[in-house]
């Protein structure tokens, strides 16, 4: 029951992240962060997705967000 809260609870708070970031056209440093620390692999096409999606829609892309994209490659 405990495994099954703790997966809940990771879902919920990796949603509001995702959330966040992708209404922001800027993330922070930190949300990514956060989200990359409780990242677990079936999350990973939606945050290179979300990640792919911001760099398109900027002219001059962060190297920070270009680098994070490529690792998840």
């Amino acid at each position: 029951m405990a495994n099954d809260d703790d997966q809940n609870l990771h879902q919920q708070i990796l949603e509001v992240l995702l959330e966040k970031v992708e209404q922001d056209p800027f993330p922070s440093v930190t949300m990514l962060n956060m989200i990359e620390e409780i990242l677990q692999p079936e999350d990973v096409p939606r945050y290179a997705a979300l990640l792919l999606d911001k760099i398109r829609a900027d002219e001059f892309p962060s190297l920070d967000m270009l680098k994070r994209a490529q690792s998840l490659a």
